[in-house]
C-alpha cells in the first residue's frame, strides 16, 4: 500500500485543527502533461452542443425558375437563385449537426486527475478546511473573507461534500471562484484552478471514493 505524506487541517479562524494524510497513490504521482491535454480537450469537445447548421441550396427558400436566358445576354449561366454566388443562396460545404465527444477511457480520466491533483501537492496548492465557520444561513462574504487567507490564487476551486449545501451556497457567487462536490471533481476544473480547497469532510469521502475504485480494479 502507498505511504502517504501530512497536510494541515484548519479551522474556521484560518489556524491548524489537526492533519490528514495525502495518499502518494492520488497526490504524489508523475504529472503526465499530453495525457492531461488529451483528457481535458476530450472533456471541452464532449461539452460542444454540435448543433450548428446552414442550409444547402436544396433548402433555402427561393425560385428553382431559372433567373434568365443561357446565351446572348453576356452574362454567366445561372441555373437557379438558390445557388451559393447569390444573395441567399445556400451555403456550400457549412457545418452540419454533429456529436464532438471523444472516447476517453476512464483509466486515462483517473491518471489525469491524479497528475493534476499531484502537480498542486507539489506547489502547496491543496488546501483542507474543516469549515468555513458559516453556521446559520448562507454567506457569500465570510466565505470571501475567508478564502482570502486561505487560498492566494486568483481562481479557487471549493470542494465540498454533497450533504454541504450551506458552504456551497456561500461561495458559489464569488467571482473566479468555482464550487464541485467531490464526486464531480475533474481534470479541465482543477488545470483552470490556481488553489483547491477541500472540506474535510468533502476529502475524507474523494480518498475514500478512490481507493474504493482501486479495490475493484
Amino acid at each position: 500500500m502507498a505511504t502517504a505524506t501530512k497536510l494541515e487541517v484548519l479551522d474556521a479562524k484560518g489556524k491548524k485543527a489537526g492533519s490528514v494524510d495525502l495518499p502518494e497513490a492520488i497526490f504524489a504521482v508523475e504529472t503526465n502533461v499530453p495525457l492531461i491535454h488529451q483528457v481535458v480537450t476530450a472533456q471541452l469537445a464532449a461539452a460542444r452542443q454540435g448543433t450548428h447548421k446552414t442550409k444547402t441550396r436544396g433548402e433555402v427558400s427561393g425560385s428553382g425558375v431559372k433567373p434568365f436566358k443561357q446565351k446572348g445576354t453576356g452574362r454567366a449561366r445561372q441555373g437557379s437563385i438558390r445557388q451559393p454566388e447569390h444573395r441567399g443562396g445556400g451555403v456550400v460545404h457549412g457545418p452540419v449537426p454533429r456529436d464532438y465527444s471523444q472516447r476517453t477511457p476512464k483509466k486515462m480520466i483517473a491518471a489525469a486527475l491524479r497528475g493534476l491533483l499531484s502537480d498542486r501537492a507539489r506547489a502547496n496548492r491543496v488546501h483542507v478546511i474543516e469549515s468555513f465557520g458559516i453556521a446559520d444561513k448562507p454567506s457569500t462574504k465570510a466565505a470571501r473573507e475567508y478564502l482570502a487567507t486561505v487560498a492566494p490564487g486568483n481562481r479557487v476551486l471549493v470542494v465540498v461534500d454533497r450533504d454541504d449545501e450551506l458552504t456551497a451556497l456561500s461561495v458559489r457567487n464569488l467571482p473566479q471562484v468555482h464550487v464541485l462536490f467531490q464526486d464531480q471533481l475533474n481534470a479541465y476544473d482543477v488545470v483552470v484552478s490556481d488553489d483547491l480547497v477541500f472540506t474535510k469532510a468533502a476529502f475524507d469521502a474523494f480518498v475514500a471514493g478512490r481507493a474504493a475504485k482501486e479495490e475493484t480494479k
